[in-house]
């Protein structure tokens, strides 16, 4: 395996393991999973993979074949949220994680290597810390569960790098199973496996990269987080999941700040999606979801306002090709967005995409196809 040969020559012996996880998209449940929501992510083929041994004398050495620079040298003991570090702060940060939880982490050689698109809104991030997290948990015999590591590899993204971010794209790479999509609860972790197997079924998923890249550290994804949080707060529910979809209207008849209102509709409203979604699979009708993807790109451009030129035109010209649905995935300004197509429709569906692409002069996309795949695993 290339990156264990690799990490022999960084590090002058072969790794004590090698282990994998995967970036993922989410089928439907945007920016509910702060709020308590449900989502419904599938892991991606695409995946993190790092080569780790075990030290016990306090030293943690990153490297990544995938960025430039040599081996990031730190003391487990000197590690500092919010410090910086570009790549390195992710497995840092879940190391720092999983020390002040009161794991004895006392060091490591970590060699990494990714074919989880960056900036693209599959959660290259989560890989890199799931797969981080899964090997310690390994080497150092922590004991951990798959929902506390994604736990910790939340906190290290919230705590040490400074982002917001949910725990969906955490509990995707560390608990997802092939040919499966994940219905979450991100109140308590509590999931089930839906079979999801489009094939069978003559359909297919696309991931549309606008190679837009996106940041959430901007500050946009921590501005509608609060806004969220203060309309909890106005409505006297503990978060948004709290309020029924029959009672939406209602609900946003209390609201006076017209951005909260805006904000409170669309994550009501989505984790009500969520719920149909689920009972369209649970019921054999997938053709149908693919309105209810449409449906929510609307709610996520119009309520939420995170999507952009290039992921509103995915949408908009998948749907006119044929497609049975599309929407913006992930978190926005920019990534990716998954189109529900029949199989024997796929090809057409992107060429026309890229198509549309092409006479707006935005760059060439990148597709694919979006096969649910397995979850965080040692090699």
């Amino acid at each position: 395996m290339t990156v264990a040969a690799d990490f022999e020559t960084l590090y002058g012996s072969a790794p004590d393991g090698v282990w994998a996880a995967p970036g993922r998209v989410n089928l439907i449940g945007e920016y509910t999973d702060f709020n308590d929501g449900f989502v419904l992510p599938l892991a991606l083929p695409h995946t993190t993979v790092a080569a780790v041994s075990r030290r016990d004398d306090g030293v943690l050495r990153l490297h990544s074949g995938d960025a430039d620079g040599g081996i990031v040298q730190l003391g487990v003991d000197a590690l500092e949220p919010l410090s910086g570090g570009g790549w390195a702060a992710y497995p840092a940060g879940v190391v720092w994680a999983l020390r002040a939880a009161g794991h004895p982490v006392t060091g490591a050689d970590v060699h990494l290597a990714s074919t989880v698109p960056t900036g693209a809104g599959l959660s290259s991030s989560a890989a890199l810390e799931v797969v981080t997290a899964l090997a310690l948990n390994d080497l150092f015999g922590l004991g951990l569960t798959r929902p506390e590591l994604a736990r910790l590899a939340q906190r290290a993204e919230n705590d040490f790098v400074g982002v917001p971010c949910g725990v969906m794209d955490q509990m995707a790479s560390a608990c997802a199973q092939e040919g499966h999509a994940l219905h979450l609860d991100t109140r308590d972790l509590s999931y089930r496996q839906v079979p999801f197997d489009l094939a069978a079924e003559g359909l297919a998923l696309l991931v549309v990269d606008t190679r837009v890249k996106h940041a959430l550290g901007d500050g946009a994804y921590a501005e509608r987080r609060a806004g969220c949080e203060a309309g909890a707060r106005a409505l006297g529910v503990r978060a948004l999941r709290d309020v029924d979809a029959a009672h939406l209207p209602a609900a946003l008849d209390r609201l006076d700040d017209a951005t909260v209102r805006r904000y409170v509709r669309h994550v009501v409203s989505d984790n009500d999606r969520v719920v149909r979604v689920i009972s369209l699979l649970d019921a054999g009708a997938t053709r149908a979801v693919g309105p209810v993807l449409t449906e929510g790109h609307a709610s996520l451009r119009d309520d939420l306002r995170v999507s952009c030129p290039e992921l509103d035109l995915v949408v908009e010209a998948a749907n006119a090709a044929g497609a049975l649905g599309a929407r913006m995935t992930g978190g926005g300004f920019g990534g990716s967005a998954v189109v529900l197509v029949g199989t024997d429709g796929a090809e057409e569906v992107g060429a026309a995409v890229r198509k549309a692409f092409a006479d707006a002069g935005y760059a060439e996309p990148g597709i694919f196809p979006a096969v649910p795949a397995a979850g965080a695993r040692r090699l």
